[in-house]
């Protein structure tokens, strides 16, 4: 049995009941349930149809999201988040070369890096560099001026807490970020780079080992065998190269804005909603989420 659902940004109300009840009669699904009016709603279909992916394309031109996906254990006992583009809105590094006066090159190389057109490692280890001698007090600033939350975070978080999830944040980035975002969001657990300082100013250089893909397919595997559960008990959701690992290895595995590359090997996309996508995802009503 799959579940075939459809969302939208939320207060787009992009979703029509005629829209919905027309494409689960064109799927001969069953069950159709509102999980927010015009905003998000579910069926069930016995198969996945082979008009799957150039409906998914009409859907993408009206703003609507859709993912089909079995129908069994969707709901998740643990979440595996990224955190630049995915929990908050910015890339952490590209913000401090804004500070370093190095912000062009810096984003151009990140979003290379994260489309998978050169190594994690090496790209992580030439951006850091760019940033040697920057003062260390630069950034707790650019995490209060220049860092948004990605909408429907918080959300997330409380909703699947709420309901006895684990939630993990795995970051190519910095702990010096993560901490902060763990820690504001609720995430119980948090990893990621280190930058390292001497004098009060960044060397130019990240320590090692450097976290980077494998490094988030190994979280995936330790924080899963701790807890008793598996791989397919997870929920991971990125943006980037780096994270196609978690992505696939998951039991759902969600490309949230994501990069084309990504996209391309991840069947779970979410374009148009936010994260409280995620919770849709799982069959959870707009109506049981817990607001923190």
């Amino acid at each position: 049995m799959f579940v075939t659902t459809l969302l939208c940004q939320p207060g787009q109300t992009a979703i029509t009941p005629n829209l919905a009840q027309s494409l689960c009669n064109a799927w001969g699904g069953r069950d159709l349930t509102w999980l927010a009016p015009r905003e998000a709603v579910e069926f069930e279909c016995l198969q996945s149809p082979d008009t799957l992916w150039q409906v998914w394309q009409e859907m993408q031109a009206q703003n609507i999201d859709l993912v089909m996906q079995p129908s069994a254990g969707r709901r998740k006992k643990m979440l595996l988040a990224d955190m630049d583009s995915t929990m908050i809105e910015q890339e952490c590094i590209d913000e401090l070369a804004v500070e370093a006066g190095v912000g062009d090159e810096v984003s151009q190389i990140t979003a290379r890096a994260m489309n998978g057109e050169l190594d994690f490692e090496q790209a992580l280890q030439e951006r850091t560099g760019l940033l040697k001698g920057l003062a260390v007090e630069i950034i707790d600033k650019v995490y209060q001026t220049r860092i948004t939350y990605m909408p429907g975070g918080a959300q997330l978080l409380a909703t699947m807490k709420a309901n006895g999830a684990y939630a993990d944040l795995v970051s190519g980035g910095f702990t010096d970020f993560t901490a902060k975002v763990a820690s504001t969001l609720g995430f119980d657990s948090h990893r990621a780079n280190r930058l390292l300082q001497a004098d009060h100013s960044l060397t130019g250089e990240v320590g090692l080992p450097i976290l980077g893909r494998e490094a988030k397919v190994t979280a995936l595997n330790e924080l899963t065998a701790a807890r008793g559960l598996t791989p397919q008990d997870v929920l991971a959701v990125g943006d980037g190269a780096n994270d196609l690992g978690m992505l696939q290895l998951a039991g759902t595995g969600v490309a949230l804005h994501a990069k084309p590359m990504v996209q391309e090997q991840v069947s779970v996309r979410i374009n148009h909603g936010d994260l409280t996508a995620l919770l849709y995802l799982q069959g959870y009503s707009s109506s049981q989420f817990v607001t923190p």
